[in-house]
């Protein structure tokens, strides 16, 4: 599993934003890449973090490179409602 590529959800370690979640929008060098939480459900703004600040968790969702906030905020809310359901299921 490549832990840093677009669409790989994580949490932030370090920073005023520290303990937030965001998704990889993309990859610039060996050293950084670009999130967003979005803000408005995380309170993370689109950014340039660096890979060292950042804990890759198994959450991934599909996105294009360079996607809007308006579009993965759509991403994570579908990616939550399908994960309910799954658990709902395994009750």
């Amino acid at each position: 599993m490549p832990a840093i590529e677009v669409g790989r959800i994580c949490v932030k370690t370090r920073g005023r934003e520290a303990g937030g979640r965001c998704v990889i929008l993309e990859v610039i060098d060996k050293n950084s890449v670009l999130v967003t939480g979005p803000r408005s459900i995380t309170g993370v703004k689109r950014r340039r973090a660096a890979i060292n600040h950042l804990k890759p968790t198994e959450g991934k969702i599909k996105i294009k490179r360079g996607a809007t906030d308006e579009e993965v905020a759509k991403l994570l809310a579908e990616a939550q409602d399908s994960e309910a359901k799954t658990k709902k299921k395994e009750k």
